[in-house]
């Protein structure tokens, strides 16, 4: 019988856990069980026995860790460890419906989306290549890579799919996706058959958060979450035996229409079997699933974000960077962020310890700033120095202190002389960061959402790559760009055809120089800005103060007189927090405020 016959009449038990059952058995707590395929496929064969024994009708492989960046192998050997686990499975438990099961590839594996894909698509085409009727993922944060992986698998064959996902016991995954919204995605993929959650919390919290959601119209639901949470006894982690309780609350979980059960860690066959003794096979009753997801229907309030509301009105905007102190003392920032709202500067910007070299928060420094002085303020958030709980955090503090515009970018790494002394994190990149954000304003931020946007990077070798990122960054949710600073005709041209291809917002990055040791310095020491020799040589090693920021300005404004036609504002970086640059450099470009 297709599982999909069986499933109009039948619950589907599935089995519990393979790694942890595995390394229960052997003591072998740092080996992948996957590699057991090739060296002990006795062993392999015997556990999913154990689990068809119990009363399992859905066997999963041996191969939720074969991807050659956790298993550190060949092509050939990840192949062979593939079609090994799929070929054990089915000789071990003839009689069950085998699930070739995918877990996700660690994305530090590349930062590039195309290059995981293709490393799952390779994993794919092999269970495609052993007849797999069934694939299932398991343990996904979000559909980043599971909706063209859903697309691909089913171009080439009518493939059973199903896709579970990994909660905290707050209902969010990693990603900082709810699962309501899960839910909501899984429900518009037509291709995709089944959706549920497995892995990262027990079957008490499991309960609790599929008590407060609806499920999607036409989509077997499955749940295999773990027995309970671990206990951490030197290098590996304990997971008590809670058979019954496990059993009973997953009994309350099949109450609410949830068609196929199992287990991930911590479970055994003891648990599969205890499971098939709560769970009575009954015909799937209609009105044990939600027909249909009911839309959220916002009221949508008016408010105001001044810097983005201009932006979007097409006025030319002013953008202020000033570095926070590397102390205590933020006295002479608050006076330079009172004279810049003088002069007019629409908004300020804090980077974010720049060059991997600590400095005041950049959140906490706009919050300073903006309360006293009553300025809008665009911190920078860095993704090199925090995880993603950090991040999170950080995030939530700054909205609920009335930030309301960030810049997000990946971040200076670490210096390598530090590297053994200070670690970079990375849990993202900056679009990662963005579809963290954009997930963030969804959830809680719909009235009032975070406006963000990103770096331009138009010093690339290949423009058409920094084209492509700005269009996943727009997707992210980014709605303006800042640039690095330019200060030749050739770096002009540049962003004027970005601009000509992307629809965005674009702030021209401003540094105007203030002396030929300045000059120099930002030449020979900063990555990715190029400055010319004609502007090296209009300055003079015997220049006064005065003259050095006056040369620096009319420089700075003649670009910003060439670039005004192209650009929807300027991003000044200025040397020192000499906030006297922007006035001069106003005025040298004539541009009115």
């Amino acid at each position: 019988m297709e599982i999909k016959e069986y499933l109009k009449n039948h619950k589907l038990l599935a089995d519990g856990a393979f790694g942890t059952y595995f390394a229960q058995i052997t003591k072998e707590y740092k080996i992948p069980s996957e590699f057991a395929n090739i060296r002990n496929p006795e062993l392999v064969k015997n556990i999913h026995i154990a689990y068809k024994e119990a009363g399992a009708k859905l066997i999963r492989t041996n191969t939720f860790a074969a991807n050659r960046e956790v298993l550190n192998c060949t092509k050939e050997e990840q192949k062979e460890i593939l079609i090994k686990g799929f070929e054990i499975a089915k000789e071990a438990a003839k009689e069950c419906y085998i699930a070739a099961d995918i877990g996700p590839i660690p994305e530090y594996f590349s930062s590039d989306l195309d290059e995981l894909l293709e490393e799952y698509y390779n994993i794919c085409d092999i269970f495609l290549e052993c007849k797999a009727e069934i694939i299932l993922f398991e343990t996904f944060p979000d559909f980043t890579y599971l909706e063209p992986l859903i697309s691909y698998i089913k171009q080439k064959k009518d493939v059973f799919l199903i896709a579970e996902f990994c909660l905290d016991r707050y209902g969010y995954t990693k990603k900082g996706i709810k699962v309501d919204r899960l839910l909501e995605q899984a429900g518009k993929i037509k291709e995709l058959d089944a959706v549920g959650f497995n892995c990262g919390i027990g079957c008490g919290h499991m309960l609790e958060i599929l008590r407060k959601v609806k499920f999607p119209k036409e989509k077997w639901i499955s749940v295999m979450p773990n027995s309970n949470y671990p206990e951490l006894l030197q290098d590996r982690a304990i997971y008590l035996d809670n058979t019954e309780y496990f059993s009973e609350r997953m009994k309350e979980i099949s109450d609410l229409g949830v068609d196929i059960l199992g287990g991930c860690c911590g479970t055994t066959p003891e648990y599969t079997k205890a499971l098939k003794k709560k769970i009575e096979e009954k015909k799937r009753k209609t009105d044990e699933k939600v027909i249909i997801i009911e839309k959220r229907v916002e009221e949508k309030k008016e408010f105001h974000n001044l810097f983005y509301d201009k932006l979007k009105a097409g006025k030319k905007v002013v953008a202020v960077e000033l570095d926070p102190p590397y102390d205590a003392k933020i006295e002479k920032v608050l006076e330079c962020a009172h004279r810049l709202k003088t002069i007019g500067a629409d908004i300020l910007t804090f980077a974010d310890s720049p060059m991997a070299k600590p400095r005041m928060d950049s959140i906490l420094t706009g919050v300073k700033v903006q309360s006293e002085v009553n300025i809008p303020v665009m911190p920078h958030i860095s993704c090199r120095d925090k995880n993603m709980i950090a991040m999170r955090a950080q995030l939530l503090g700054a909205y609920g202190n009335q930030i309301r515009n960030l810049l997000l970018v990946t971040g200076d790494p670490v210096p390598g002389s530090e590297r053994g002394v200070i670690t970079s994190v990375f849990d993202f990149n900056s679009i990662r960061l963005m579809e963290f954000v954009k997930e963030m304003n969804e959830e809680h931020f719909l009235e009032e959402p975070l406006f963000y946007g990103g770096a331009l990077n138009y010093g690339r070798a290949n423009i058409e790559v920094e084209i492509n990122r700005i269009q996943k960054k727009i997707q992210a949710g980014a709605t303006y760009f800042l640039s690095q600073p330019v200060f030749s005709e050739q770096d002009m041209e540049k962003i004027s055809y970005i601009k000509s291809r992307v629809n965005t917002k674009i702030l021209c990055g401003i540094m105007p120089l203030v002396s030929y040791r300045n000059a120099m310095f930002i030449k020979n020491e900063i990555t990715g800005i190029f400055v010319p020799d004609e502007i090296v040589n209009a300055f003079s090693s015997d220049m006064t103060r005065e003259e050095g920021e006056h040369t620096g300005a009319k420089l700075a404004g003649k670009i910003m007189k060439e670039m005004l036609p192209f650009v929807d504002g300027f991003y000044f970086m200025l040397p020192f927090n000499r906030v006297k640059l922007v006035e001069l450099c106003m005025m040298y470009s004539e541009m009115k405020r």
